[in-house]
């Protein structure tokens, strides 16, 4: 009884809380987006102007042509409207790097920590013996490992 009293208590705080700082966003309105399939979007990258981009907007609008804008403020306005050239989208990004990187990390910590030494049976002493005893034996005739014409050894 007073777990379910303490329950209902913090619940109730908690949601008396937040309830000042949760902010609702209107999904129905368009949003903007920088993907090469959709170029144009509705919506410009910069909602609230500062006080030099307006005046850069109205000066825009004054010229009314781009050609007598110089480069700085062309590439300025069109920040303004878009946030990435595509250019700049098409550039690529150092997360495959960072991806293989971690990968190696994670390959030598195993090496180290995971995995224990070779078994001696890897070594190259122990395959020497291994295939002399083999041509002692005369194993597998056929693909003339112990013949007496020691082609196996090339």
């Amino acid at each position: 009884m007073l777990a379910t009293r303490v329950l209902t208590i913090s619940t109730s705080v908690c949601v008396q809380a937040h309830e000042s700082v949760v902010k609702s966003e209107d999904f129905s309105l368009p949003t903007y987006v920088d993907w090469r399939d959709y170029p144009l979007p509705d919506v410009a990258h910069v909602k609230h102007l500062s006080a030099s981009q307006k005046a850069l907007k109205e000066k825009e609008k004054e010229k009314e042509s781009w050609s007598s804008l110089p480069t700085d403020e062309k590439v300025e306005l069109y920040h303004i409207k878009f946030g990435e050239s595509f250019a700049e989208m098409n550039r690529g990004s150092n997360d495959a790097i960072l991806f293989i990187c971690f990968t190696a990390l994670i390959i030598m910590w195993q090496k180290s920590y995971v995995y224990g030494p070779l078994p001696e049976t890897f070594d190259k002493e122990w395959v020497a013996m291994e295939t002399k005893r083999m041509v002692d034996m005369k194993v597998n005739p056929i693909q003339r490992l112990a013949s007496k014409k020691p082609s196996w050894k090339r």
